[in-house]
């Protein structure tokens, strides 16, 4: 009995839902709001190619008024620097930026980044670019770029020539999992 009574209520519901969606689709303008000259007003839409363009060969603002910490500066000290290759073929090339201590320009795909420390809960070594909204992220074993704006992670499994080394330490010596108890007896069977 519940069920035909839920079926009933949906089957009136439905056709109210769509009265009220057309009614408030025809209230909306469609219209761009009029301009006064009495011209057709057209919207130019820039093609995202020249956009990539122009933030490739805008420079870097050094301008910042972000005041690194002592703990912020020593972080930027294990930053690994240099060219770094990633997976796919990709790779960044990360340097310490001259003029300012604690900061760094990281350049990919022709994009420059600047990049300073900040602060990190898990222990990772993380490094932001405000303007550009980008994260740079260094674990032991393997680096990461990522767009905090897109959502995406722009070069991956990127691995610098330490991390290398402790990415084959993992695989001889892999780290306990956070199940396992170090210091736990075995177990004795029952019969």
């Amino acid at each position: 009995m519940k069920t035909l009574a839920l079926i009933a209520a949906t089957a009136l519901a439905l056709p109210l839902a769509a009265m009220a969606q057309t009614n408030a689709a025809s209230s909306t303008p469609k219209q761009p709001a009029a301009n006064t000259t009495g011209k057709k007003v057209v919207q130019k839409v820039v093609p995202k190619r020249v956009i990539k363009k122009v933030e490739e060969a805008k420079p870097i603002s050094e301008e910042t008024d972000i005041t690194l910490s002592e703990q912020d500066l020593k972080v930027a000290e294990t930053i690994l620097t240099g060219t770094i290759k990633c997976e796919l073929g990709a790779s960044v090339n990360i340097e310490a930026d001259p003029k300012k201590p604690g900061f760094f320009i990281l350049t990919h795909a022709n994009v420059k980044y600047r990049l300073h420390p900040v602060t990190s809960r898990t222990g990772a070594v993380r490094l932001e670019d405000p303007v550009r909204e980008a994260m740079w992220l260094q674990l032991g074993n393997k680096s990461m770029l990522m767009s905090q704006k897109q959502g995406l992670r722009l070069a991956d499994e990127c691995q610098a020539a330490k991390q290398v080394e402790v990415a084959e330490d993992m695989k001889k010596n892999p780290p306990k999992s956070l199940f396992e108890s170090g210091d736990a007896a075995p177990t004795a069977k029952t019969q």
